[in-house]
């Protein structure tokens, strides 16, 4: 039998385990997916917007693989020194394959971004997520306007998360915290800033007409910014996503303005470069007009634009972090490795491996990750021969809990769904998630045995 640990239990460690029980080249392979938190599925249940239902739906598809009797869920699990190390897992088992993903955003590096009031976008998604890690509250608050830096699916989550009043966030399973605030917020106005044109905006047509369909939000966009991009007068070399992006945009900037509360402002060839203070806090980000190079990329103009927030939101990308025991590329932010086989000193390090994109980096959508994994399973097999000379090993549960290690098996995350809709039906509303480290471990204790 060869054991494996996957380590992380997002989409990319839970397509690694399905790829592995899937195989037929080795017939006995026997699974755990390690993750750090107590519930399951990665950004899929903490970076997915509330309002997307119908891609929180793959939560079904996840938990079909996690519940085979070949896979075994552990969390509460922390790799590392306070927790398992590495070169532990390596005695416990015959293969890891880390999937522990970008846990870090990246930083604009310019003055005032450390003010009050300016925060990454991964905060705030962890905050109306309920991810347990969640310590700061209150980004909405005394704020009037805001500005979301960046031009991707994430940056059009959180200003669409912004436009929504509480009655429209209501029915999702976003933390009572979270929907009090947001239901209070006296935000109004939300500028979305990209330094390019909208040629290139990373997001996709479906999440751009989402906030053309919001029932309280005016999208405002100025036809002569657009006019600045090239292919907008001429789309017809971009790719059909592009071209319908350019489409939507079109639209929108002949529509006259109708009459709604709040205001949504599609802002493009702009760069950041100074957050401004006011009494305290961000009160304004300074912008310097740019220009398309000729390139591909943009060149500034020396003109300036101060756009009005109390809260700015950096959308700009997402970074690998060290993983303690592990080899790390700080320049790429990703481990490295051949074909998913993890390298050390440029040598292969037998029985480890990275899928994911702590793999190849925070790149494409979530599909992407079946494909990735995939490919490190093809490694892995390829080496499972050698990994399987060990022989058989024993129950790495029974030693976890021998070294003082209590892992939340599935039974312990399904208290806790049962305590997420309890607590969801004693508010009037369906499942909601419970928000903080100790409730979560209080509902997986208290297991039916």
């Amino acid at each position: 039998m060869l054991q494996v640990a996957v380590v992380g239990s997002g989409p990319s460690g839970v397509y690694t385990a399905q790829s592995l029980i899937q195989q037929s080249q080795v017939p006995d392979v026997r699974v755990d997916v390690l993750d750090r938190l107590p519930c399951p599925y990665g950004l899929v249940r903490y970076g997915v917007a509330p309002d997307h239902e119908k891609i929180k739906s793959l939560q079904n598809n996840l938990r079909t693989v996690l519940e085979d009797d070949r896979v075994r869920f552990l969390g509460g699990l922390e790799v590392g020194p306070a927790g398992v190390t590495p070169a532990r897992l390596r005695e416990l088992y015959h293969a890891v394959v880390y999937c522990v993903g970008a846990a870090t955003d990246r930083r604009l590096g310019v003055p005032g971004e450390e003010l009050p009031g300016s925060w990454s976008a991964t905060e705030f998604v962890s905050w109306y997520s309920a991810h347990p890690d969640t310590t700061t509250d209150g980004f909405v608050a005394g704020a009037q306007s805001a500005v979301v830096i960046g031009v991707g699916n994430v940056a059009v989550d959180v200003t669409r998360i912004l436009a929504r009043g509480a009655d429209e966030l209501r029915p999702t399973d976003m933390p009572e915290a979270a929907l009090r605030a947001l239901g209070a917020s006296r935000v109004r106005d939300i500028a979305m800033v990209g330094r390019r044109g909208p040629s290139q905006a990373k997001f996709t047509t479906k999440e751009l007409r989402e906030l053309g369909a919001l029932p309280d939000a005016n999208v405002v966009v100025d036809p002569e910014e657009l006019a600045l991009d090239p292919a907008y007068t001429d789309p017809s070399g971009l790719p059909a996503a592009n071209r319908r992006n350019i489409e939507v945009l079109r639209g929108w900037a002949e529509r006259p303005p109708q009459g709604r509360a709040r205001r949504i402002h599609l802002r493009f060839f702009l760069r950041p470069v100074e957050l401004l203070e006011s009494a305290g806090r961000v009160g304004a980000v300074r912008f310097e007009r740019t220009l398309p190079d000729g390139l591909g990329g943009v060149r500034g103009t020396g003109r300036y634009e101060d756009i009005e927030a109390q809260l700015v939101l950096r959308s700009v990308g997402y970074r690998g972090v060290p993983l303690d025991g592990l080899p790390f590329d700080s320049a790429r932010g990703t481990v490295p490795h051949t074909a998913g086989r993890v390298l050390r000193d440029g040598q292969v390090s037998p029985g480890e491996y990275v899928a994911g994109w702590i793999k190849r980096g925070p790149t494409g959508v979530i599909g992407t990750n079946r494909p990735c994994a995939k490919e490190t399973v093809t490694s892995l097999l390829e080496d499972a021969p050698a990994l399987a000379g060990r022989g058989e090993l024993p129950d790495p549960l029974d030693a976890l809990r021998a070294g003082g290690l209590q892992p939340v098996e599935w039974s312990g995350w399904r208290a806790i769904e049962r305590a997420e809709a309890e607590l969801g039906a004693s508010l009037g509303r369906g499942p909601v998630k419970i928000p903080d480290w100790e409730s979560l471990l209080e509902a997986a204790r208290a297991v039916v045995r």
